[in-house]
């Protein structure tokens, strides 16, 4: 570990990351990018910058690299600080059919903000995903570790009111 990586990650999430690590092999830390790449990014009110990707890659002994191409793969990595809710909205198929079109709207409307940016006080984000796997419950939503089913524009509203 090169010392600035203590100090980009905090020590609680390099135990965090360290408790990931004891799950793989001793030399095979890489398993534990996606783990550690959640960690640094709750740290970080819930997006990663390049800093703390370079010192997960650090501390896994991993290329740079290597890191980035998984944080941009998978979308559940965020590369510009988000809302303190983000509302990941399914708009695959199974939800597309049952309505998701128009809570996407109710929702842009209702915030003010499209796909990808931010609300002016800083209290939502809004993401559109492909696949929540609640296809039984479409439209879906899911806000932090939450999932939200079954979605109509009154029920958005009463979950928006709800958060903090």
């Amino acid at each position: 570990m090169k010392t600035n990586t203590s100090t980009i990650i905090e020590a609680s999430s390099l135990s965090e990351i360290d408790r990931e690590m004891r799950k793989y092999p001793a030399d095979q830390n890489q398993s534990a990018v996606m783990a550690a790449l959640r960690i640094v990014q709750d740290q970080n009110q819930g997006w990663l910058t390049t800093e703390l990707m370079d010192a997960v890659a650090d501390y896994l002994d991993m290329p740079p690299i290597a890191v980035y191409e998984v944080a941009s793969f998978y979308s559940m990595y965020e590369h510009q600080p988000v809302g303190r809710h983000k509302l990941c909205l399914c708009t695959n198929v199974s939800c597309l059919l049952c309505g998701s079109d128009q809570i996407v709207d109710h929702l842009k409307s209702r915030l003010g903000i499209d796909f990808g940016q931010v609300t002016e006080d800083g209290r939502f984000s809004l993401k559109e995903v492909e696949c929540l796997a609640a296809c039984g419950g479409a439209p879906a939503m899911q806000i932090g570790h939450r999932y939200y089913e079954n979605l109509t524009p009154d029920k958005v509203d009463q979950i928006l009111e709800g958060l903090d």
